[in-house]
Order: structure tokens, then C-alpha cells, then sequence
């Protein structure tokens, strides 16, 4: 309401004969702005006045003459209020969240199942969170993130994934955006210009490195991982990779690679991201490990709750090596002031008691009837279609055979028709071209965590009806 008063005080000050005119004017253009709302009590003519430092009389001339308008309302001894005969434009707040509107079935991969979201075991670590956090406690925290929360991140990273997890170099951040974006702001301070990164891989590593001023170098992949030659011969010391499963095609890097990755690391004094995004879901066998376990001082390990929970809670881990640990510990705290603290002392009360285990085995079993579905489905209505990358992870590679290509034309025939789909041509980096298909084959990235088994095969089915 203050902020309303203020709008008025330029009347105040206007020439003496043009005050009341100037003040009624005032109030007009804030009850048609929506600045003073329907419905709101307008302070007394006295107050308002020696507020402004105007006469009394000015006030209640102005206040009885926007009553006669339409403008305010009054009642005898019951005030003076903004009426609700003019319908200011109310400000419409824009939601730009993605959404997949008017389509039947979206198989775009990168959205857990939301739904699998544990509502109710959440609301119970949040309202005993709430019962015992003492007041200090929602103060700034460590920038690092709450000690309790990151000595049970170590227990759960180094059990589950095989890291070498030490409380003191995690760092909880809000996902894996922010955690790349600190650590490439760091690197840019001592000196990195260029990275490498997956090609075909995720869009928004080039995008978050270029935002730190830090160029991206596409390097290849083959049936290992990160193609060894192009990584030595690009000269960059810093490679992003997602090892565990890779995004775009599925593959799992082998014990050979993961080894020559780290050997390259060591021979030019330089650094690997591992984006663990999805790496607690593996299907034919335990998860495997991951590659900062190896060499803890040459890979920068990152991972988050948004496909485990929700991307919507915004939170997430970096595990950095100790040379780089008080840097990046100070830019997170110069960006933010650390993670919001109640947010944390929940997610840490939910892996200690095991509810965080518990939905990850939820998840699994629910993404892994889904994967069978996909791959059942494409098999019945795509005879002859190879499918791969499909032991771990929530997308899988489906190559059709040539009689459904060109690729191009295949895809718009079926986003036409309601499914949306993307080929794996497209995440190919700016200034590269993903490796053609062989003759008119068409190679899709199918994402499925997000859609039950029947939409799967409804989906699967409407799309071979249009291809």
C-alpha cells in the first residue's frame, strides 16, 4: 500500500491551484492501473493528508469526488474503499514452463514419471523437518550445503555409485545446470577457453560453458565412448561426458575407455565433468560404478534428484576434486549465498531413513516395465527395427528399417499425426552433422520414463500408422 501512497505524492507537490485536480487525477489513473486494488481501504482523510502534507479539505474533495465517478465507495463511519466498478487490466503472469500440448503421445526423452513423485512420504520428512530444525538453522548455510546433507549425499554417492565421496568436497547445488555453470566459471578464471564435449550429446553443456565464456570443441564418439584420437587431437584439457549411459545413444563406457579417458586427464593435467544423470538406473545388472572412483583428482562428479524425484525441486550434488574445491566453494557462494537450507534438511532427513532408496527402487521397476513395453511395442509394429542402449537409463535408440526413411519425411508424418519424436541427427552440435543412418534408415531417441506401458503402445501404434 505504501508503494500506492507514493504514486501520489508528485500531486502533493504540484502548484497550489493545481494540487486537488492533480491529486484526483493521481487516484484515478491508481485504482484504473490496478495499483490500488477493488476492495482496498483508503486511509482517512486526515491521515492521507498529513501523509502528503496537504489540507484536510483537499483529501475528502478529492476522496468525495472520485465517489460521485464511480472510482470509491463510503459509507457513514465505515471508511473509505476502492469500488469494483472499474476493471482494471489485471497483469497476466506468462507460464513458459515446456509443455507438449495437442500431442497424443511424447516420446522427447529427459522427464522422469511426475507422478511417481512420493507425495506423501515427502510431506512427512517435511513436516518433522519443520518440528525439529532450530531456529538457527534457517539462517544462510554453508555454501557447501548443510553438513548433515552432504554427509549422507557421501554415504549414498559412495554406496550406490562408487565414488570417493569426502563430506567436505560436495557441494549442493540447485541441479546440474548450476553445477556445470560453476564449475565452468572457474575454469574460466584460471584460464580454460575451450572444452570438449559429447557429439552427439546434450545441447545445454555448449550453452552453459559458452554463458562462462568458454568455447565448445564436438568430439566423436565410437562403439567405447569418447573417440581417444579426436580428444588428443583437439587439444582441449577439460571433457564433458555422460559415461555411465551416454546422451544421446545409450552407450556405457567400457573399463578400457573410462581408463584411457583418465590416462588422457593425467598426460595434459586437465579435467573430466561426469554428468551422472541417470546413472542409478541400470536393468541387466547392478548400475555401474562411477568413473570419478577412479581418479577422484581428475573428474568433477555431478548428479541430481530430477530424475529420481522431480526436476522441479532444483537440486543437486558436485563432487570436485580439492584443487579446485575452495574456488568453486567461492563462486557458489558469491552466486547465491547456498542452497535454501529447509530444502536441504529435508532431501537429507529423506536419505537417512532410506525413503530415497526406496523411491529409486519404485522408479526402477516402473522404468524398466516401461523400457519392455517400448521395446515389445517397436517390435510388433516395427518388424525388423533394432533397438539399443536400452540396459540402463530412460531413453533408448530405435534405428527402423530404410523402408520408412528418408528420416525427415518419417518425422513429419508422425509429428503430424500427434506423436512427438526426435531423431538423433538432431543432437548433433552446431557446426557438426550427426553421422547419416544407413541408407534410408530412421534413428530415433525415444524417451519412455515418463509414459505408462499403454500410452507407449498407443503411441508406438500411431506412429507406425503414420509412417
Amino acid at each position: 500500500m505504501t508503494s500506492a501512497w507514493e504514486l501520489l505524492l508528485p500531486a502533493a507537490s504540484a502548484p497550489a491551484r493545481a494540487r486537488g485536480r492533480a491529486l484526483r487525477e493521481a487516484l484515478r489513473d491508481a485504482v484504473r492501473s490496478g495499483r490500488l486494488a477493488a476492495g482496498t481501504r483508503l486511509p482517512s482523510s486526515r491521515d492521507l493528508a498529513a501523509d502528503l502534507g496537504v489540507s484536510r479539505g483537499l483529501v475528502t474533495e478529492a476522496y468525495e469526488q472520485l465517489t460521485a465517478e464511480g472510482y470509491l465507495r463510503s459509507g457513514r463511519g465505515a471508511g473509505t474503499w476502492v469500488g469494483d466498478a472499474v476493471r482494471a487490466a489485471r497483469p497476466r503472469a506468462r507460464d513458459l514452463a515446456p509443455r507438449s500440448s495437442g500431442v497424443h503421445a511424447n516420446f522427447v526423452p529427459g522427464t522422469p514419471d511426475l507422478s511417481l513423485f512420493p507425495r506423501s512420504a515427502w510431506a512427512a520428512a517435511q513436516r518433522s523437518v519443520l518440528a525439529d530444525l532450530p531456529h538457527e538453522g534457517l539462517g544462510y548455510p554453508d555454501p557447501r550445503g548443510l553438513p548433515r546433507l552432504r554427509t549422507a549425499l557421501a554415504e549414498l554417492l559412495a554406496r550406490r555409485r562408487g565414488v570417493v565421496a569426502d563430506p567436505e568436497r560436495i557441494v549442493v547445488v540447485s541441479g546440474v545446470a548450476q553445477a556445470t555453470a560453476l564449475l565452468a566459471g572457474v575454469l574460466h578464471a584460471r584460464g580454460t577457453r575451450t572444452a570438449g564435449v559429447e557429439d552427439p550429446g546434450s545441447p545445454q553443456h555448449s550453452a552453459l560453458y559458452a554463458s562462462a565464456g568458454i568455447g565448445t570443441v564436438p568430439l566423436p564418439l565410437d562403439r567405447e565412448g569418447l573417440a581417444l584420437a579426436p580428444l588428443h587431437a583437439s587439444g582441449v584439457r577439460v571433457a564433458v561426458t555422460t559415461p555411465a549411459h551416454q546422451f544421446p545413444t545409450g552407450i556405457a563406457y567400457s573399463a578400457r575407455r573410462r581408463a584411457e579417458l583418465l590416462a588422457w586427464a593425467r598426460s595434459v593435467d586437465g579435467l573430466v565433468l561426469e554428468d551422472d544423470y541417470d546413472g542409478d538406473f541400470r536393468y541387466d545388472r547392478a548400475p555401474v560404478g562411477a568413473l570419478q572412483g577412479l581418479d577422484p583428482e581428475r573428474v568433477a562428479y555431478t548428479g541430481s534428484v530430477s530424475k529420481s524425484l522431480a526436476p522441479g525441486l532444483r537440486l543437486g550434488w558436485l563432487l570436485v576434486p580439492d584443487w579446485l574445491a575452495d574456488d568453486v566453494v567461492e563462486r557458489k557462494r558469491t552466486t547465491d549465498l547456498g542452497h535454501p537450507a529447509l530444502d536441504q534438511a529435508l532431501f537429507a532427513r529423506f536419505v537417512e531413513r532410506g525413503d530415497y532408496d526406496r523411491q529409486l527402487r519404485v522408479c526402477e521397476r516402473a522404468y524398466r516395465e516401461r523400457r519392455d513395453a517400448l521395446v515389445s511395442a517397436l517390435a510388433g509394429h516395427f518388424p525388423g527395427a533394432r533397438v539399443t542402449g536400452i540396459a540402463a537409463g530412460l531413453h533408448a535408440i530405435a534405428t527402423l528399417p530404410e523402408r520408412y526413411g528418408p528420416e525427415e519425411r518419417f518425422v513429419t508424418r508422425v509429428t503430424q499425426a500427434g506423436v512427438a519424436v526426435r531423431p538423433l541427427a538432431a543432437y548433433g552440435h552446431e557446426g557438426t552433422v550427426a553421422a547419416p543412418a544407413a541408407g534410408g534408415e530412421v534413428r530415433l531417441v525415444l524417451g519412455y520414463a515418463h509414459l505408462t506401458p499403454g500410452r507407449i503402445r498407443a503411441g508406438v501404434a500411431r506412429m507406425a500408422a503414420a509412417g
